[in-house]
């Protein structure tokens, strides 16, 4: 080798050092003008352990993620520069794909809070702005500071819908009726059931005889087993922690809300009472999703309440908002709704929609919104600001 070749390849061996050394100086520097954490599958299961994470799983190319982004960061820096038990987080499922997998990450973002020691995390529902994250993060450290001496007991429902474990299940199906699925996160068919699942559980959240519950079959192969379930999504009846039957029906959700009143029929005559009261109940108020919003409201009157389940204000509304459905169910001109936007066939629509806090009431005509009401959320008030809007010949 000749001495002009060796001295261009100590310049070059020189060159790349100089690269590599500035490469790691930006580095250091950009860690300390970003709060939020980068964890990928080689520190994730580690940093977890050591205190409370509220991740965000991501793709950069991300329209809503991008969107996130500054909120997420005024989050970070708000917990993690502070001395709390929280740290903000972020992973990016483009260069870490087998970790998305792992925790169930089907769409972007996906936000789940995770408790410190715990590897399984609960997925936030809500709209992406600070006061709803904040307020989650708050709710969640709640629980996180109850004694880990008590047994392990189901999380509260989200929109009706439990997500069991090892650890809940037998307890939780050893009495009553349960209607359950198992899963799997890849499966393409339980993909498609999911925004039906979740509404189906939404529409029967108020009933006290049956639950609709949900198992990763990839987390929990110990509870899918004990039911032999060998394909995915498996629909099982179970009464008082026994199989009773198997669904092969049509998965829409009018078919599986007829079959389980079906079943609740076969199991004892005060089922029979409930179902009155469901029926009675759907007609009063409608609950519309992304999916069936735009058909439902093109003809005549809608007045929709978009709400989310752990709003004080929108649970205080309830009641009212149902007995206005009634005073208007004999009105065929005249739709009253509402529309759960933390469902996550729903979040889109709320999005379109410009709901930026709840609950938010909009009054629509064929199809059109002509306006919102900010008065007082009585019974009184509200149907007269409905009047305002009807024609003369489509009176109470």
């Amino acid at each position: 080798m000749s001495a002009n070749s060796s001295n261009f390849i100590m310049l070059k061996r020189h060159i790349l050092l100089f690269i590599f050394m500035l490469s790691q100086v930006n580095s250091e520097q950009g860690d300390h003008i970003h709060t939020t954490m980068q964890y990928t599958k080689d520190n994730f299961s580690t940093e977890i352990q050591k205190k409370n994470h509220f991740i965000m799983f991501y793709a950069p190319w991300c329209g809503h993620c991008q969107r996130l982004e500054p909120t997420w960061e005024q989050l970070a820096k708000m917990s993690n520069l502070e001395d709390k038990n929280i740290k903000i987080a972020k992973v990016d499922c483009t260069t870490d794909n087998s970790l998305c997998t792992e925790h169930d990450v089907t769409g972007y973002p996906t936000l789940k809070f995770f408790k410190a020691g715990e590897t399984k995390g609960t997925k936030f529902r809500g709209t992406r702005d600070l006061p709803s994250l904040t307020s989650f993060l708050t709710a969640q450290l709640g629980i996180s500071l109850e004694s880990e001496d008590e047994a392990p007991t189901p999380p509260e429902p989200v929109n009706g819908l439990l997500e069991l474990t090892e650890d809940t299940f037998d307890k939780h199906v050893s009495t009553g009726y349960h209607f359950v699925k198992f899963y799997a996160p890849w499966c393409g068919h339980c993909q498609k059931l999911a925004p039906t699942w979740e509404e189906l559980a939404n529409s029967l959240r108020n009933d006290n005889y049956v639950s609709i519950s949900k198992v990763d079959c990839t987390q929990h192969r110990s509870v899918c087993g004990q039911f032999d379930i060998k394909g995915y999504p498996t629909l099982l009846w179970i009464e008082d922690g026994k199989k009773v039957d198997k669904y092969a029906g049509q998965r829409t959700h009018e078919e599986l809300k007829v079959y389980v009143s079906k079943m609740l029929e076969k199991g004892n005559d005060q089922a029979n009472i409930m179902t009155e009261n469901l029926d009675s109940t759907t007609h009063t108020v409608l609950s519309l999703t992304g999916e069936s919003f735009k058909h439902s409201i093109e003809n005549g009157i809608s007045f929709v309440k978009f709400f989310a389940p752990w709003c004080g204000h929108c649970k205080r509304l309830a009641p009212i908002w149902k007995d206005l459905g009634k005073k208007f169910l004999t009105n065929d001109n005249v739709k009253i709704a509402k529309v759960d936007c933390t469902l996550d066939v729903s979040k889109e629509l709320c999005n379109e929609q410009e709901v930026d806090g709840f609950p938010t009431l909009y009054l629509y005509r064929d199809g059109l919104k002509v306006s919102e009401y900010n008065g007082a959320r009585n019974l009184d008030d509200l149907t007269e600001f409905i009047l305002n809007y009807i024609q003369p010949h489509d009176e109470l």
